[in-house]
């Protein structure tokens, strides 16, 4: 029993692990290294992330500036950048790349916003997929006669308090993005 909520709750962890990563990933107007997280470089015919093939750095409030440890990626970089989401147009100088980032328009800060709360919706219904399936493996414990009635409820209601505790957690994490991304 202990050991399946330890489980459940490793899993949940996880989870709000991902959604912190997923909103360090989203351009909030500011420059952030992390945007660059999802994006990969045909280096020498393997997918590389970007972090791994040049030092990005902040050099003001609204510019990244990435520079490789190799001129010759220079240009698979800035092609990567042009191919992703990101929606900025990348300056390269022949040396180094610098990401622009604009201000954000209200409307484009009310789209991330959805963004966000979609994100802390989508990891609220893996943390209840996580409680459903231990919820389910205790089930099959009584079924096969290894806990008790009582140690099933037990289980049941201390199962239910951890995927509050994620689930508040979640809502709070996804206020405070949103709150950042309106008072920018």
């Amino acid at each position: 029993m202990k050991e399946q909520m330890n489980i459940a709750k490793d899993k949940m962890e996880k989870t709000l692990k991902v959604l912190g990563s997923e909103f360090a990933a989203i351009r909030a107007g500011r420059a952030n290294p992390a945007v660059l997280d999802r994006i990969t470089v045909e280096y020498y015919g393997a997918q590389t992330p970007i972090n791994q093939i040049a030092a990005v750095s902040v050099s003001e409030a609204r510019v990244l500036v990435i520079q490789p440890w190799d001129k010759g990626a220079l240009k698979a970089i800035e092609k990567a950048i042009q191919a992703s989401d990101l929606g900025i147009n990348p300056q390269n100088d022949g040396s180094v790349i610098r990401l622009t980032f604009p201000q954000l328009t209200e409307e484009r800060r009310k789209e991330i916003v959805k963004e966000i709360k979609k994100l802390g919706e989508d990891s609220k219904v893996a943390v209840r997929s996580i409680r459903r399936d231990c919820m389910d493996k205790f089930k099959e414990m009584k079924k096969n006669s290894e806990i008790t009635e009582d140690d099933l409820k037990k289980c049941e209601k201390d199962t239910q308090d951890l995927t509050d505790k994620y689930v508040k957690s979640i809502d709070d994490a996804v206020a405070v993005k949103e709150k950042e991304i309106l008072s920018i």
